[in-house]
């Protein structure tokens, strides 16, 4: 079945089936949920999206691998234009788990958000459990959220009752592959260290940057020995971090790679169901709850740097010859001062065809390895629903982001480009007549949904108004037609080089700098000089609008252009007027309740694009 911007017929037949199976989501009816997130993952490296979207397995670069990806689409909806609300790691997952914006709950970097602030509302956890349900995450969740010490500080806020971090718990267990980790003595802070895991259980550390000056000689040696064992491909023309592995070859076999552990540990748990059990590190937990539904939120680290698949898959890729993305640096002289700072940060377009092939050969090769592994727990969550007999709904937000190979002469995400925004979502339920099978929906949705969509799914009225903070809609609602018309998605950004926001329609996407000082916000700046985007000189508000029609893959900002110039100006209006004045917060996260509101512009977020048709060339 084909669902593209919901015929009538199938809406209705939507509305009609999701409705009773949502009221009568009570107690023991309420259906086990697994949310799965990958990090930095591509839509293209998907073969079902890309069969959808460019009608062949192939995404536009080359060749991908996806069976089990491809196999959960087939049981579900795949919609293929969802789009992060901000596209970096903390703040998108921040997004996600809170449901809003991040104007509206004051995260847009790698802030030490809290709870305490009385603005804040619970996030997807706390209301599930709220709502009986037992919690668990495995892997990375990073949602950036703590709880406040008191004081700031990296207070595990307690959302789940079970948590195995990648890093936190899997890691600093000795179980893993290769990591980045800050190391810490007795004196505090001691620099960043780099560990390899190797198969008979040895390990290898060393310092990638030392608190009180350069990595030693032998520390150079060791980075060296690392990089010659793993063919290791660096970040080397990178004007930011030079250290980061964008290709290589993973320590560990592929059933003993990070991500696989990530899978084992979540399929232990559910395997050993109401009873005690070891870990995987050897120390004894306790299995799944029988007596409650089960909210999972499984994050694999995959293919987020080290971009490191293990040799049986890397051997598979490193025969393909992939299309480069083209760019040529002239793109440069029309981007904004702010857009040319992220790409000297990021850019890529220095390395040598060889090393530009690796790194897309070593990306594509690692998403398969990953895919490998969702299957393995996809496979170990429906076993025990048809265990338990208990009906099931799977969330799969394809990339916390997205991420560029190239595109825009960068490898890096935090981009108001499609390549970092855009990606794609899969909903499955044990009921197809819940979620037809084999269905597509190419209306633009964004990550914000998914708060809703859960909440819904166990019975949540959305209608009721404490939950009227959450910014997105059920997707149940947008298939079923019921949902109301959404003609733009929103984000931001302050990270790498400032703060961003965009806006994308249809057919175009524009984005702007959003507050004047070139970081986060902090004690200093809260709150101050709110309209400064919407009222400083045009020309230090750094504007990008690309025209899709014309300009699909982004290389030709308009914003200056004189046919487009009055449709730049109409954008930073509308943009401006919601992400500043409609709902913004802006917290100093350093104190227990200190923020701002701006509501100047209420009401501005009218999910109403109506661009006047004479601004249109």
């Amino acid at each position: 079945m084909i669902i593209r911007h919901t015929p009538i017929g199938i809406a209705a037949l939507l509305a009609t089936l999701v409705v009773p199976w949502i009221a009568s989501a009570q107690a023991e009816s309420k259906p086990n949920i697994l949310w799965i997130i990958t990090d930095d993952q591509r839509p293209d490296s998907v073969s079902a999206y890309n069969r959808l979207v460019y009608g062949k397995d192939e995404s536009p670069l080359g060749y991908v691998e996806s069976p089990n990806i491809d196999k959960l689409a087939a049981e579900g909806i795949m919609f293929t234009r969802a789009m992060c609300n901000s596209p970096a790691c903390g703040p998108s997952r921040g997004s996600m788990h809170s449901g809003r914006y991040p104007f509206r709950n004051g995260h847009y970097a790698f802030e030490l958000t809290h709870q305490n602030p009385d603005f804040i509302r619970p996030v997807v956890p706390q209301i599930l459990r709220e709502q009986g349900y037992a919690t668990a995450t495995f892997g990375k969740d990073d949602p950036y959220i703590y709880r406040w010490g008191p004081g700031q500080g990296f207070h595990d806020p307690g959302f789940y009752d079970v948590r195995v971090h990648n890093k936190h718990t899997l890691q600093r267990n000795g179980v893993g592959d290769f990591a980045t980790l800050e190391s810490f003595g007795k004196g505090g802070y001691l620099g960043k260290t780099e560990v390899v895991y190797y198969p008979d259980g040895s390990q290898r550390t060393y310092f990638l940057k030392r608190k009180d000056g350069k990595p030693t000689e032998d520390d150079l040696a060791a980075v060296a020995q690392t990089d010659n064992e793993l063919e290791i491909l660096r970040s080397y023309t990178c004007g930011g971090i030079k250290s980061l592995v964008f290709g290589g070859v993973n320590p560990k076999p592929a059933a003993d790679t990070a991500d696989a552990h990530i899978a084992t540990a979540m399929k232990n748990y559910l395997a050993n169901a109401g009873r005690t059990y070891k870990t995987l590190w050897g120390e004894e937990t306790q299995g799944a709850d029988t007596t409650k539904p089960q909210f999972i939120h499984l994050g694999f680290h995959f293919p987020h740097t080290p971009v490191l698949p293990p040799k049986s898959f890397r051997d598979r890729f490193k025969t393909k010859n992939y299309r480069v993305p083209e760019f040529d640096r002239q793109e440069l002289a029309k981007l904004p001062p702010q857009l040319v700072r992220l790409y000297e940060s990021c850019k890529v377009d220095g390395m040598t065809e060889a090393e530009k092939q690796q790194a897309i050969q070593d990306y594509y090769a690692f998403c398969a390895h990953g895919d490998a592994q969702i299957g393995v727990a996809v496979e170990a969550f429906k076993a025990y629903c048809k265990a338990a007999n208990q009906e099931y709904l799977i969330v799969f937000t394809v990339g916390d982001h997205s991420w560029h190979l190239g595109e825009q002469g960068i490898e890096a995400k935090f981009g108001p480009w499609g390549q970092s925004v855009a990606n794609a979502a899969i909903l499955v339920s044990s009921d197809e007549s819940l979620v037809p099978a084999g269905g597509h929906d190419d209306q633009m949705i964004e990550f914000v949904d998914f708060a809703p969509t859960m909440l819904q799914a166990c019975g949540v009225d959305l209608q009721d108004p404490k939950y009227d903070f959450l910014d997105g809609v059920s997707l149940f609602d947008v298939l079923g037609g019921t949902a109301p018309k959404r003609e733009y998605i929103l984000g931001e950004i302050h990270l790498v080089a400032g703060p961003r926001a965009y806006m994308y329609t249809d057919r175009f996407r524009f984005s702007m700098r959003s507050r004047p000082f070139p970081g986060q916000v902090n004690e200093q700046n809260f709150g101050k000089n709110i309209k400064w985007a919407l009222e400083a000189p045009i020309e230090k508000v750094d504007l990008a609008l690309y025209d899709l029609k014309h300009d699909p893959l982004e290389r030709n900002n308009v914003a200056n252009d004189p046919d487009y110039r009055e449709l730049a100006a109409w954008f930073r209006s509308k943009l401006g007027n919601i992400i500043l004045g409609d709902g913004r917060v802006e917290c100093d996260w350093s104190k227990a309740n200190s923020y701002v509101i701006s509501d100047f512009a209420k009401g501005a977020d009218d999910k109403q694009a109506n661009i006047p048709e004479h601004l249109i060339p």
